[in-house]
């Protein structure tokens, strides 16, 4: 079952658990390197099976004045990501970004990470008015993402402590 939260609500314990075990469980991150600093301001959407949340991913509005350049997680020794050169463009706003998608180990190639994606582009057209979306795709999602429609920005870069990543952008 599909699931969103608009910004101004905080997702399930569940919802965390997931995007621990998928995104920094993995690297060897500590229990809060999940955790972003804006993400009560952010779309949520996830998918639960089995009784537990198997995919999850968030979507938040770039603020104007910024190039979406920030830390990658909220905990002590967060990596840097890099700023997208399409926001100087102001015909790119309103411009949203997705961040910290995954899907359980077991649950993958079944759809749910393209189910939760359009969820985060619909939401973020009707509930940020975005016009495109853009996003820090590991080196291993990008295939996904080039068939959901998303194209390569820019060149390979390295986040430290979570690898190679290329920057994606979308038209919504």
């Amino acid at each position: 079952m599909l699931s969103i939260s608009l910004p101004g609500n905080t997702p399930s314990t569940a919802y965390y658990d997931c995007r621990y075990a998928v995104l920094r469980e993995p690297l060897g991150f500590n229990r809060g390197a999940e955790l972003l600093d804006d993400d009560n301001q952010a779309i949520h959407a996830w998918i639960e099976q089995d009784s537990k949340v198997v995919a999850v991913g968030r979507a938040h509005l770039i603020p104007i004045g910024t190039d979406g350049s920030g830390a990658d997680h909220s905990g002590p020794g967060a990596g840097k990501i890099p700023g997208f050169g399409p926001l100087s463009d102001i015909n790119n706003r309103p411009a949203m970004q997705i961040r910290q998608m995954g899907t359980l180990d077991d649950y993958r190639r079944k759809g749910l990470a393209a189910e939760v994606l359009a969820a985060l582009e619909d939401a973020a057209k009707t509930h940020l008015s975005a016009r495109i979306g853009l996003l820090q795709a590991r080196e291993h999602a990008i295939p996904f993402y080039l068939s959901q429609g998303w194209q390569i920005i820019d060149e390979p870069y390295d986040i430290t402590g979570i690898g190679p990543h290329r920057s994606m952008m979308k038209e919504l």
